[in-house]
């Protein structure tokens, strides 16, 4: 099964912290990894239409947060509907889990033991500055650890965050992450006729 992990980094003149509203967002770089390269890059809005065919031959999308933010963003983009596609939303798994959404940062600190250098809003100051390379490594860094996640609760069941001073467990259902995508989930009948 191909999978392709991602996320994305996007810049606004209108984004508060704690509510970002997809339709105001401009897509500024994508970062992926390919489960069948193991592979890592990243793809700047100019390029997108190199990354259309990796997309339309994964089986499944792996993000965190992408269900309602990533994708919808990204479908502004491309030219069919990848809404049509499988993919797993980590945060969605956690929240579903917890009965509350816990911050990629906590996540990975508690469960990988490292964290993010960064934030969007400070991805969106280093676009505006100009470097376009740092926005595209930082995005390539939560890319990293999605997939990190995504493989500890594979293995072990669980991810883990902290509550006050205590390291506390989430269990997670993968018993469906690896399964065969079905016919109907296949991105070639995603594109416009």
């Amino acid at each position: 099964m191909r999978a392709i992990t991602f996320d994305i980094e996007s810049i606004s003149n209108s984004a508060v912290r704690g509510h970002i509203d997809v339709n105001e967002q401009e897509l500024t770089v994508v970062g992926i990894h390919d489960s069948e390269t193991d592979s890592y890059s990243s793809y700047y809005k100019e390029d997108l239409p190199k990354l259309w065919p990796i997309l339309e031959r994964a089986d499944q999308l792996i993000g965190f947060n992408s269900d309602t933010f990533d994708i919808p963003l990204l479908n502004r983009y491309y030219p069919g509907d990848l809404s049509f596609l499988r993919s797993l939303d980590l945060l969605r798994e956690v929240q579903r889990a917890l009965g509350r959404r816990i911050r990629l940062q906590s996540l990975a600190e508690a469960t990988l033991g490292k964290g993010k250098k960064g934030d969007g809003l400070k991805a969106q100051d280093w676009w505006r500055e100009g470097k376009k390379a740092k926005v595209a490594e930082y995005c390539l860094e939560d890319v990293r650890l999605t997939r990190a996640l995504y493989d500890y609760a594979l293995t072990h069941g669980i991810l883990k965050y902290k509550e006050l001073r205590d390291t506390r467990d989430i269990k997670i259902d993968t018993s469906d992450w690896l399964l065969a995508p079905s016919s109907t989930s296949s991105l070639t009948h995603a594109l416009p006729l």
